[in-house]
């Protein structure tokens, strides 16, 4: 019999039933943040190195992690329990579900020349000089709005985008901003988006109503964005008449189509069904229309042999799921790591410190969270791993003052999408580098823009900051929580 009870404890501590309320670790509370300052410090490391990828990132937490554990006074099987009761938070779990499910809406979408529509509609509007940039953003943000990806849009309109503004006489260091404000846009605002995503579980609010309060700040940076972008956005017209066939005659009209299954998952989404059963139908949308166009199966399913003679399963389905593996596991270890500072109270003499400086004003807790999320940003290039490491302040902070999770997750969001592609350190705006360098050797008339050149002409990205600052400042936005969950205004609470 008692040997039977110990295997029921095992069994029970090996799945996380075996709670742990506290962990002491040598050299007092703020010990228990040595693996997240490891990650943050390997981060920097890389991205000064240029050598940051997610596989490292991961790498960086995991070794943090162990690390920690040789700082622990606790026994090390409560440490290690609290690793297993950190990453099994819902928060977590429910991140990555909807992450999977967004890359594969996000790939079919792509698979199905959505893309290529999007572009074709651009040649096709027959715009020059400042009007190009104008509606290269507007595409740019409406692509990364479908997609949720504001790398993926980067590369794409890049490749493509920036040769036919050139060739139209757009300026080649705005095109590039224009480029990046559309990437920041979508990675902003959209439903699917890895950043929307984070900031909404890692907030515990909900996807659809996130957007819906995120919307008045995003288009408050966009409108001055596109009519500055038209403005001053004029070039020399690269007069290369047969490069700009060439791009024309590689884009059609048949993947605008695709917009449907967007449309779609924007109205369920936004009108109160689940996001898992939005994205579902998007996908099964999606696949529809792909098989009408006489798209080939295996763009969104492959199963079989590659040239190596390998087993490979491969597609958009594969490859939506698979972008976002390391992004899955670096949010479980971060929030493990989170979860441990918590149980060594590290999270309240933070919070409490931050408690002295704001001294009761909300105008002051806000601008506290904005500058805590800046602060990572600059060191983290990534701004979801960035958004994943600030989430639990975010939250600690805000449930102080009975910030709604909403307004949480709009000071969590808008200013992580907005530094990750102004730094020219920061990983958009490298991309975005990268991606117009690779262009140029395809292409020889093109001039390469560097990420010191262009950081300042990002204007979505610095409006947004700057809409987000003026909003915790004044107040603007602002809402608490009520009794049920619901939103309050300021002038109706007590």
């Amino acid at each position: 019999m008692d040997d039977q009870r110990h295997q029921q404890q095992e069994a029970k501590e090996a799945i996380g039933q075996n709670t742990v309320d506290k962990l002491e670790f040598r050299g007092g509370v703020f010990a228990a943040t040595i693996p997240l300052v490891f990650f943050i410090t390997w981060a920097i490391v890389l991205s000064v190195l240029k050598l940051v990828t997610e596989e490292a990132l991961v790498l960086g937490m995991v070794m943090g992690v162990a690390i920690g554990l040789f700082f622990c006074k606790s026994a090390w099987k409560d440490y290690a329990q609290a690793l297993v009761i950190g990453m099994a938070q819902p928060i977590g779990v429910i991140a990555v579900i909807a992450w999977f499910w967004a890359g594969m809406f996000a790939k079919l979408l792509a698979a199905g020349g959505l893309v290529d529509g999007l572009i074709w509609f651009g040649f096709q509007t027959g715009l020059e000089g400042g009007w190009i940039v104008g509606l290269t953003f507007l595409l740019a943000a409406i692509f990364s709005t479908a997609v949720g990806t504001g790398y993926g849009t980067v590369a794409t309109f890049g490749v493509l985008m920036y040769p036919a503004g050139i060739i139209l006489g757009a300026d080649p260091v705005i095109l590039l901003a224009a480029i990046l404000s559309g990437a920041v846009f979508g990675d902003n605002l959209a439903p699917v988006s890895d950043t929307t995503i984070v900031s909404a579980t890692t907030q515990e609010a909900d996807v659809p109503g996130v957007v819906k309060s995120r919307f008045k700040y995003s288009l408050a940076a966009a409108i001055p964005a596109l009519i500055l972008f038209v403005v001053v956005g004029g070039g020399d017209t690269g007069g290369n008449e047969a490069a700009f066939q060439q791009l024309k005659e590689q884009v059609s009209p048949e993947g605008l189509f695709m917009i449907i299954p967007f449309a779609l998952v924007l109205t369920l989404a936004l009108t109160g069904h689940h996001l898992l059963t939005s994205l579902t139908w998007g996908i099964v949308a999606s696949i529809a229309i792909i098989f009408i166009n006489d798209t080939p199966l295996t763009d969104i399913i492959y199963i079989g042999m590659n040239e190596a003679g390998n087993p490979e399963v491969g597609g958009a389905l594969m490859n939506g799921i698979g972008g976002y593996f390391n992004m899955a596991i670096l949010i479980l270890f971060i929030l493990a790591a989170a979860h441990l500072m918590e149980l060594a109270g590290t999270m309240e003499a933070i919070k409490n410190f931050f408690l002295k400086i704001i001294n009761g004003v909300v105008r002051r807790a806000e601008l506290s969270i904005v500058a805590i999320v800046a602060f990572l940003n600059v060191f983290i290039t990534i701004n979801t791993a960035a958004e994943i490491t600030a989430g639990p302040f975010v939250r600690k902070l805000g449930k102080e003052f009975n910030i709604h999770p909403y307004r949480r997750a709009n000071l969590l969001d808008t200013v992580s999408s907005s530094l990750g592609y102004i730094f020219p350190w920061s990983g958009g705006v490298l991309l975005g580098w990268a991606t117009i360098q690779g262009a140029a050797r395809e292409y020889g008339f093109l001039p390469v823009v560097g990420p010191t050149e262009v950081f300042p002409y990002v204007f979505q990205a610095w409006f947004l900051l700057i809409v987000m600052v003026v909003a915790a400042f004044t107040g603007w936005g602002l809402r608490f929580t009520g009794e049920n969950g619901e939103e309050i205004k300021p002038e109706k609470t007590k």
